[in-house]
C-alpha cells in the first residue's frame, strides 16, 4: 500500500513540474518564431545585398546619404554623391537599394 502512495505522489510532482515549465518553453518558442527568426532572415538578406553590390547601383547609407556606386572593393565601396564628389564607405554602412526606398 505504501508503494502505491509513493508512486502516486511522484507522478503528481512530475505533472506539476511539467505545468511549471511549460509556459517558459512556450514563451521561448514564441520569441524564436516572432522575433529571432525574422531578424536572422533580414540580416541574411542584407548580407546578400551587400555582397551583390556592383558599379552603377543606386544606394542609401546608414547616414542617409544617397549615391551611386562607382567602385567596389573587398570591404568598402566608393559612392558618388554629386558630380565629381566621391566618398569611400564601409559596405556595412549600406542599408538599402534606392528602389526599395521608393516602395517604403
Amino acid at each position: 500500500m505504501n508503494l502505491f502512495v509513493l508512486l502516486d505522489a511522484q507522478a503528481a510532482s512530475q505533472g506539476s513540474m511539467l505545468q511549471t515549465f511549460l509556459p517558459f518553453v512556450l514563451i521561448i518558442v514564441v520569441f524564436y518564431f516572432f522575433m529571432i527568426r525574422p531578424q536572422m532572415k533580414r540580416q541574411k538578406e542584407l548580407r546578400k545585398f551587400r555582397e551583390a553590390l556592383k558599379k552603377g547601383d543606386k544606394i542609401i547609407t546608414t547616414g542617409g546619404i544617397y549615391g551611386v556606386v562607382s567602385e567596389v572593393k573587398d570591404d568598402a565601396i566608393v559612392i558618388e554623391i554629386a558630380d565629381n564628389v566621391k566618398v569611400k564607405v564601409d559596405k556595412s554602412a549600406v542599408v538599402m537599394d534606392m528602389a526599395d526606398a521608393v516602395k517604403r
